[in-house]
């Protein structure tokens, strides 16, 4: 698990989610490779904002920081 800034991580999430930016962010490159690979189905941006959303309800801590 991963420690990233809340505010970044759902931004990347809800508008670059399509193409893994957020994973790639998290440090999960193996995942953001895939979500690269079969951007073109829109299957990912589904997923990215799925992710997103769920990420605006974890809590973050002092610094503003949440684990993925």
């Amino acid at each position: 698990m991963k420690n990233v800034n809340k505010v970044l991580y759902i931004v990347f999430a809800l508008f670059l989610g399509h193409f893994g930016v957020h994973k790639f962010y998290a440090g999960k490159t193996g995942v953001g490779v895939l979500f690269l690979i079969f951007c073109w189905t829109g299957i990912p941006g589904v997923i990215g904002i799925i992710q997103g959303i769920l990420a605006i309800f974890k809590s973050a801590d002092s610094e503003g920081d949440i684990s993925v």
